[in-house]
C-alpha cells in the first residue's frame, strides 16, 4: 500500500482536500519564486474541536511537498500521528498563534520573498501607489520583529499586533496572510506580493518622482475588494484556474 492510500485511507474526504489544496499552495508558491529553501510555512486547519492543524514538514523544499507529506499537529506543536518529518519551531509559534485566536483564519500563509521583506523593511510599509496594492493596503497590520520566532510569548504580541487584520507585514522579516480557505489566504498574499514587487521597482525612480492617486480612488478599491465577492473570486475562479495550471505542470501534489 502507498503512503498516498495509507493517509488518504486514514483521513476523513474534507481533511484529503484540505490537504490537497495546501500541497497545491506550497507547489504554488514554488512555481512564483516565492520558497525560501525549506525556510518557511503554511498551514491550515482541519475543522473540529481539536484543534488540529496541517504544516509543512520541514525538511521538504515547496516543489517536493505532497497532501500526504503534510505533518498533523496540535496546538503545543505536537504530532498527532506517526510521521518521520520534524515541523519548523518558528512555523509552530506564528501559525499556532493565530490558529487559536482567530476562528477566521483557517489558512494561515507565511513568506520571506526578497520583495516582501524589502517592503518590510521600510518605514511607510506598502504604498497605495498601484491598483494590486490599493486591494490590500486597507487590511494590513504590522508586527516588530523579535528575532527568529521561537519565544512562545510572542504569539500573544502577533495576535494583537494583527487584530481583526487579514495581512500582517512581519517587520524587517516577511509578509503573511490569513484566510477562511487556502484559496482566500494565497489570493491575498499574491496581491501582496505583487504590490511589494511592483514598489520596490518603482522607488528605484524616486519617491518624489512617483505619482499619487486621488484618495477617493484609494477607497473605492477597497471597497470594491472587500467582501463576499472578493471571497468568492478568490474560491471559485481564481482557484480552480490555479490547480488546473498544476495539473498542467505536475499533479504529484495529489499524492
Amino acid at each position: 500500500m502507498s503512503i498516498e492510500q495509507t493517509v488518504r485511507d486514514r483521513v476523513s474526504p474534507e481533511e484529503w482536500k484540505l490537504r490537497t489544496d495546501l500541497a497545491a499552495c506550497f507547489r504554488l508558491a514554488a512555481h512564483y519564486g516565492w520558497d525560501d529553501l525549506i525556510f518557511t510555512h503554511m498551514s491550515v486547519r482541519i475543522p473540529g474541536p481539536e484543534h488540529h492543524f496541517l504544516i509543512n514538514p520541514y525538511n521538504l523544499m515547496f516543489e517536493e511537498i505532497t497532501a500526504s507529506s503534510l505533518v498533523k499537529i496540535d496546538v503545543e506543536g505536537l504530532a498527532v500521528e506517526p510521521t518521520p518529518h520534524m515541523v519548523n519551531p518558528a512555523g509552530f509559534t506564528i501559525h499556532s498563534a493565530l490558529h487559536m485566536a482567530r476562528e477566521d483564519a483557517q489558512a494561515v500563509i507565511h513568506l520571506h520573498t526578497p520583495h516582501g521583506q524589502a517592503v518590510s523593511a521600510m518605514r511607510d510599509g506598502l504604498l497605495p501607489l498601484t491598483q494590486t496594492a490599493m486591494i490590500v493596503h486597507h487590511d494590513i497590520a504590522f508586527h516588530d520583529y523579535e528575532g527568529i520566532a521561537t519565544d512562545l510569548e510572542e504569539r500573544d504580541r502577533l495576535v494583537a499586533d494583527m487584530g481583526a487584520k487579514n495581512i500582517l507585514m512581519l517587520r524587517n522579516h516577511g509578509t503573511l496572510a490569513v484566510g477562511s480557505s487556502i484559496a482566500v489566504a494565497f489570493l491575498r498574499i499574491y496581491f501582496l506580493e505583487r504590490a511589494c514587487e511592483a514598489q520596490v521597482h518603482m522607488l528605484t525612480a524616486g519617491r518624489d518622482r512617483l505619482h499619487e492617486p486621488p484618495a477617493a480612488a484609494i477607497d473605492k478599491v477597497r471597497q470594491q475588494s472587500t467582501g463576499p465577492m472578493a471571497d468568492m473570486a478568490a474560491e471559485r475562479l481564481a482557484w480552480p484556474a490555479l490547480l488546473r495550471k498544476l495539473d498542467r505542470l505536475d499533479s504529484g501534489f495529489r499524492c
